[in-house]
């Protein structure tokens, strides 16, 4: 028997709010909330992540994280101390375990000029009480989590501005005490994960290829440089951007700037079994970052209304 997986589940900033999505539907279209969370007064939300049965959210500020019910209760909190008084280079993220049950938070504790690294925080996602703690070797701005869809280990990926990135991951260990894995890269980011969680892609940090690599080792299956696109090195490059749209199809996404100086970009479909290119995917979008391909055959974009959009490119099975 197969288990049935939660509706995947989005959020916005909003008008001082939280606003979850459902996406895991066969409606496309603007999405209109489900949910809707209002931070404590005063809390200025960096990152956030809803729990797929929309009761609970939790998010971060530039010195907390925090857990609130539907009703805005706060259920719990965690202070980085000390508080930092610098209030820019340093965006402290989270994500919910896959199975909701865990919060994992990015501190980036160096550029926060907290004295010490960077660290990775397990909570208890109904107590807060904390599970683990990584001490990252990475001076961050941000990251990025991605939630692995299958065995629900979770990468990072920490953004060191010009110094390049780092990605890490952590998986379940001895004792049910998460290990944790850097890989030996510091000059590649982490775009997505395969939906059938077999693989994984990222793009150079110097934007002159892409390449997909198996999950867990890291090893690369193909890489394809911006010539393989049919563009000159020089006038192109590949966007930190696309993802998968279905196990079988990656969007990656190349960008340059015309005669004119007027940026452009455009969409190429990669069939990832073969490690070839597979043409290209019109969409209406106003910026390279704004498509966000899902896995099931759809992505989102940006609404006019502050709303995401769902596309369908075919059917769904």
């Amino acid at each position: 028997m197969t288990a049935v997986r939660p509706p995947k589940t989005i959020t916005r900033h909003r008008d001082g709010e939280i606003h979850a999505y459902v996406t895991d539907s066969t409606a496309t279209g603007t999405l209109e909330p489900v949910a809707v969370f209002r931070p404590r007064p005063g809390d200025e939300v960096v990152a956030s992540a809803a729990r797929p049965d929309l009761q609970r959210v939790v998010y971060t500020t530039l010195n907390d994280v925090v857990c609130l019910t539907r009703a805005g209760d706060v259920l719990w909190t965690s202070s980085f101390e000390p508080r930092s008084d610098h209030p820019h280079g340093h965006r402290p993220g989270c994500a919910l375990s896959l199975d909701g049950r865990n919060v994992w938070v990015y501190r980036p504790d160096a550029m926060a000029g907290r004295g010490g690294g960077d660290q990775w925080v397990v909570h208890e996602a109904d107590s807060g009480a904390v599970i683990a703690r990584h001490e990252l070797e990475t001076v961050g701005h941000g990251a990025f989590h991605h939630v692995h869809p299958v065995d629900g280990s979770v990468y990072l990926d920490v953004g060191e501005g010009q110094d390049g990135s780092v990605i890490c991951r952590a998986a379940p260990g001895a004792g049910g005490e998460p290990e944790f894995v850097t890989y030996p890269w510091w000059d590649r980011c982490l775009i997505d994960l395969s939906p059938d969680g077999e693989q994984f892609m990222t793009v150079d940090h110097g934007q002159a290829d892409v390449a997909f690599h198996r999950h867990p080792s890291g090893d690369v299956l193909f890489t394809l440089p911006v010539e393989a696109f049919g563009y000159d090195p020089e006038e192109a490059f590949v966007e930190w951007s696309g993802g998968y749209l279905t196990p079988e199809l990656a969007v990656v996404t190349l960008g340059g700037e015309g005669q004119d100086e007027e940026e452009w970009f455009r969409h190429h479909l990669i069939d990832v079994r073969t490690g070839t290119l597979d043409g290209e995917i019109l969409v209406e979008a106003t910026n390279p970052y704004e498509v966000v391909p899902l896995g099931d055959g759809s992505w989102l974009t940006g609404g006019s209304g502050d709303n995401p959009v769902r596309w369908v490119r075919a059917p769904l099975r």
